[in-house]
């Protein structure tokens, strides 16, 4: 039993977890071994902290999360593996994330800033950047690869080694098989590429000129008839010299595995 005034008495802390400063954690939590809390976290009641877990500062987590616990990969033995979550993050009710696997580099990592609605699920290593949402009931299956500023939509699930790439965004209740380029909007079950996030542009403070370059890019890649590679080299040619933002889609385009939600 904790004397802090900030953990409540219920709570059960592992002898090997280290909490900083100013570190809130309410009723009948739960952490485990080898835990790591940031200054100014706050948990609220029946979070559970299941081990071998880096937490930054200011995050939130609400009740009956689940964090850093085992992975649900058949493969896992009991390795030693990691999640490690950034600052500034918001977890909310029910939320799972997992740890790694040593078949990838044994870690999950979230980023900061990020939203996690209700339900959400980060499976095994996967890689979320930073100032993203994940709407409620969304899952994310194991190695999947999310970039900066990402919106994705409730109900949707995420396959295995996708690339959800920087300031796309994901229309609820869609089903993501291959990468998602940046800037792109997709949606549908399977999903399929629509638009730019041209509103989410907008809100960022992006030029008109920035926005129509990104727009005439999508119809290079999707309207055109010219293959990837096509659409690449005329996306390089005749948009990137005015619009530099255009580089972030022509890399998400050429570093996709998977091939691109079309």
């Amino acid at each position: 039993m904790s004397n802090n005034p900030l953990i409540h008495p219920t709570a059960i802390i592992d002898s090997s977890a280290v909490i900083a400063s100013y570190v809130t954690i309410g009723p009948y939590c739960i952490i485990g071994p080898n835990v790591t809390i940031g200054e100014g976290t706050k948990l609220h009641s029946h979070v559970v902290i299941g081990g071998y877990t880096r937490i930054g500062q200011h995050n939130e987590i609400f009740q009956f999360a689940s964090v850093g616990e085992v992975c649900q990969d058949l493969k896992y033995a009991g390795e030693e593996t990691w999640l490690e979550i950034g600052d500034h993050n918001k977890i909310r009710e029910h939320c799972s994330l997992h740890r790694g696997t040593v078949q990838d580099n044994s870690l999950t990592k979230i980023g900061s800033h990020n939203l996690l609605m209700v339900n959400t699920h980060i499976a095994h290593d996967c890689r979320v950047g930073d100032h993203n949402i994940f709407a409620n009931n969304v899952g994310v299956a194991g190695h999947v690869q999310v970039g900066d500023y990402v919106v994705v939509g409730g109900n949707s699930g995420i396959h295995q080694f996708c690339k959800i790439n920087s300031y796309s965004m994901i229309g609820g209740a869609s089903l993501i098989l291959k990468d998602v380029p940046a800037y792109v909007m997709v949606s549908g079950n399977p999903a399929h590429a629509f638009a730019m996030n041209v509103e989410g542009m907008r809100r960022k403070g992006w030029s008109k000129d920035v926005i129509q370059g990104l727009r005439e890019a999508f119809k290079l890649i999707y309207k055109s008839g010219l293959t990837t590679e096509q659409a690449i080299e005329q996306i390089r040619s005749d948009i990137l010299p005015n619009v530099a933002e255009a580089q972030r889609l022509i890399d998400s385009l050429e570093q996709s595995e998977r091939g691109i939600v079309r």
